[in-house]
């Protein structure tokens, strides 16, 4: 099959072997394969998580048509329409475990659509329910939400009842778009008024679910608009890994600060997010509540072109490729 693989030049389309199928391995043929931050880590040469050096296939997420399927998997068979996660998606055949493939939410649905989906739903629902513990009523903060798992953050927040979704972004242009994916309320996390303007919002308390994908310089600001007793669930860090930590506020708003990576997490951990995800959530993917823009499509060979786009930071939405 062809591949796009790392190598200590750069990234090489090369012929190498399909890969094999494990006991509990989904393999499908890639239809359409979305491009992920994490991806440019990998494609540098850089390891993320257990992936990553001379040799890889880079791709967290595709979506494509069931080629075969290991003797233990029970829920699909040669010939279903399927998205996933995992490794290798940047290839015309990608294998995972079959607690993150999904089957697609109806027969029509193209293939670009349902590859930008399974790590946006799967990361946000573990971040906005899971660990941030949203109810019905509650109010959430996304910080990054122009990305592509932000947008699906705001629309989940909405689909499981909260009753204000803010969502900042730093470009203006992207931050008018907000609105159009669940955010109530689109700020600029730049501007030394966002916390004040978040307290007008919820009547001087703050709200009660922050999901972090900036950290950094935004950490003790977060605290501020952090009601008491809120949480905040740390699940990126594009605006830096190390800040100044204002303990005495943390102590006083009594908050809640979790951390959280699918890269320490086992396969069974992975399965139960999936599954949760999926029980809660389906409906909406269904019926196409949920759902993410698609910002530019490449084809397979100009893999190092798309990821060039997508480091520019220019788009709104998801960037594909197409084998």
């Amino acid at each position: 099959m062809k591949a796009i693989v790392v190598t200590d030049n750069g990234l090489s389309l090369q012929e190498v072997p399909i890969p094999t199928v494990g006991p509990t391995d989904v393999l499908v043929r890639v239809g359409a394969a979305s491009l992920n931050r994490a991806d440019l880590t990998v494609a540098a040469g850089h390891r993320h998580g257990k992936v990553g050096g001379p040799g890889t296939i880079p791709g967290m997420e595709w979506a494509g048509v069931v080629e075969a399927v290991g003797a233990e998997v029970k829920h699909f068979a040669p010939g279903d329409r399927v998205m996933g996660s995992g490794g290798g998606g940047y290839a015309e055949y990608a294998v995972s475990d079959y607690g993150r493939v999904y089957p697609l939410p109806n027969k029509d649905m193209p293939f670009s659509e349902a590859a930008v989906l399974p790590i946006a739903l799967q990361t946000m629902h573990d971040a906005v329910v899971t660990n941030g513990g949203l109810r019905a009523g509650e109010s959430v903060l996304i910080q990054g939400a122009s990305s592509g798992v932000g947008l699906m953050g705001m629309q989940i927040a909405k689909a499981m009842g909260a009753s204000l979704v803010i969502g900042t972004a730093t470009n203006a242009g992207r931050r008018g778009q907000l609105t159009g994916f669940g955010a109530d309320i689109a700020l600029d996390s730049s501007d030394p008024g966002w916390v004040q303007a978040v307290l007008d919002a919820t009547d001087g308390k703050g709200v009660n679910v922050i999901v972090d994908q900036v950290s950094g310089p935004v950490m003790n600001d977060n605290m501020r608009a952090t009601a008491i007793l809120g949480r905040i669930v740390n699940v990126g860090r594009l605006g830096g890994t190390d800040a100044a930590f204002d303990y005495d506020l943390h102590a006083l708003r009594r908050i809640h600060y979790i951390g959280v990576t699918f890269r320490t997490r086992s396969v069974e951990e992975v399965r139960e997010i999936g599954r949760r995800m999926r029980a809660d959530l389906w409906p909406f993917v269904e019926t196409g509540k949920l759902n993410l823009p698609i910002a530019k499509e490449f084809p397979l060979a100009e893999a190092a072109t798309a990821l060039a786009y997508m480091k520019e930071n220019r788009h709104f939405g998801k960037i594909l490729l197409k084998p």
